[in-house]
């Protein structure tokens, strides 16, 4: 054994060697063989080759694998599968086409994506408020102040933001620019019907598959709204509206075209100013039904319940402590939410069983915890916080129980802080106040029943 030692060290020198890939190992005066310098492994690529014979131990760490690793099994037994790696949640998707037979909750926003994350509001009203549709007013003036100057940013994140939480858009496509309008100004159509078409085939075409119905301009019966050298006219309005019927239509025939809503009132003069009543009159007569899918509607609801005709307001025990007195000293149809919504649907449903209401814009205003109301709004200092709640949720539900309704819009989420003040007309309405803060009505419409 003694005899065959320096053998085997030679042996297992000659191996060492081969396993480093050294060359020749240099050995000193008097043949010992020097202990070779080892320099760090190369990381093997996916060409590297393995020496015959020789098993090479892995340079680099195994791969890290997410999530808890199952635990080894006993011999002899299968490994347990590994547990499946949690799925993002799929992204909601609105409802389209929306059915014919389901009512729709939505609300209005500030439609302005330079005011407010936009992100945070679509999240607020699918998530927290529990809505399915949400309406935004998008003023052509703004997109193009000058015809070569577009502006489309206003209103992509808005838009955007809105789908990806699954919500369907409502847009209110008003305000014509200066620029098309020979009498100036931007509230009234442009002279040429065909430059409004235009614009909606570019938006259209822009949010391609993002909007889901379309209200053709806004309270046309008031001459600030509808400012032309012809004046008010049902049937100059139905000629527009039929125009850009074919339009959307030629774009997306699920798209629902919803006409103006008329803004109840008691002056007709016509020019003006023309009674809601008589001005869906005319639009009926001049072929309205031919050219909507859903005929638009507004009530604000002044201080009276949903649930009051315009004759019995007087009596209401209200009429006697009221700081605001019209609908008690002066009875009419537009201070009535009820009577305006019902005469509606009769004078449609007279023509067409089966057509129904969109209402764009309904609401209640309270200035409770404000030190004033806006000019021309006392009726806002009458209706308390806790008033304001209870009427939105109820005017809801009768819209819903009426079968007369297939979309409705409260106005309005958060015009509250992204107004000038209590004195802006839109504050008082919204259900979020100056300061950011939910008012009582934020809670009650999350927790209202939203059956279809």
């Amino acid at each position: 054994m003694i005899r065959r030692a320096p053998l085997i060290l030679l042996l297992m020198s000659l191996l060492f060697l081969v396993a480093c890939g050294d060359g020749e190992t240099p050995a000193d005066e008097a043949g010992v063989v020097e202990e070779p310098t080892v320099e760090a492994p190369e990381v093997p690529t996916e060409e590297a080759t393995i020496d015959e014979g020789v098993v090479e131990e892995a340079t680099l760490p195994p791969p890290v694998v997410e999530g808890e690793q199952p635990a080894e099994a006993p011999e002899g037994e299968a490994p347990e599968p590994a547990a499946p790696e949690a799925q993002e949640p799929e992204a909601p998707e609105p409802i389209f086409p929306w059915p014919q037979d389901n009512f729709g909750y939505g609300v209005q926003v500030h439609g302005n994506a330079t005011v407010g994350n936009p992100a945070d509001i679509m999240d607020s009203v699918a998530n927290q408020l529990g809505m399915q549709w949400v309406k935004v007013q998008l003023r052509w003036s703004t997109v193009y102040p000058e015809a070569d100057a577009e502006q489309w940013f206003f209103y992509d994140g808005v838009i955007d933001e809105a789908n990806r939480r699954g919500l369907n858009v409502l847009l209110s496509v008003v305000t014509a620019p200066e620029w098309t309008r020979a009498a100036g100004g931007e509230h009234g159509p442009p002279d040429d019907y065909g430059q409004y078409a235009d614009f909606l085939t570019e938006t259209l075409t822009r949010f391609e598959g993002k909007v889901h119905a379309v209200e053709v301009w806004n309270e046309q019966n008031l001459d600030r709204e509808w400012s032309t050298p012809q004046g008010l006219s049902p049937e100059a309005y139905v000629e527009f509206l039929s125009l850009a019927h074919e339009t959307i239509k030629a774009q997306d025939p699920n798209i629902i075209v919803v006409s103006g809503a008329l803004s109840p009132t008691g002056v007709h003069d016509g020019v003006t100013s023309y009674d809601d009543f008589l001005y869906m009159d005319g639009m009926v007569a001049a072929g309205l039904l031919d050219y909507a899918d859903c005929v638009g509607a507004h009530h604000n609801g002044y201080n009276i319940p949903p649930d009051v005709t315009f004759e019995e307001a007087p009596a209401l025990p209200e009429a006697q402590t009221a700081q605001f007195r019209g609908p008690f000293d002066n009875p009419h149809h537009s201070w009535s939410f009820r009577t305006t919504l019902d005469t509606y649907a009769e004078t449609i449903q007279a023509v067409d069983p089966d057509a129904k209401l969109c209402v764009t814009e309904f609401g209640w205003p309270s200035s409770e915890g404000y030190d004033q109301a806006p000019e021309g709004f006392g009726f806002a200092l009458d209706n308390t916080l806790e008033e304001q709640a209870q009427y939105i949720v109820q005017a809801f539900q009768q819209m819903h129980e009426s079968g007369n309704v297939w979309l409705a819009f409260l106005f309005n989420y958060d015009f509250g802080n992204k107004g000038s003040g209590p004195q802006d007309d839109t504050v008082p309405y919204s259900i979020i106040d100056i300061n950011g803060v939910p008012r009582p009505a934020f809670e009650a419409v999350a927790e209202m029943d939203k059956t279809p």
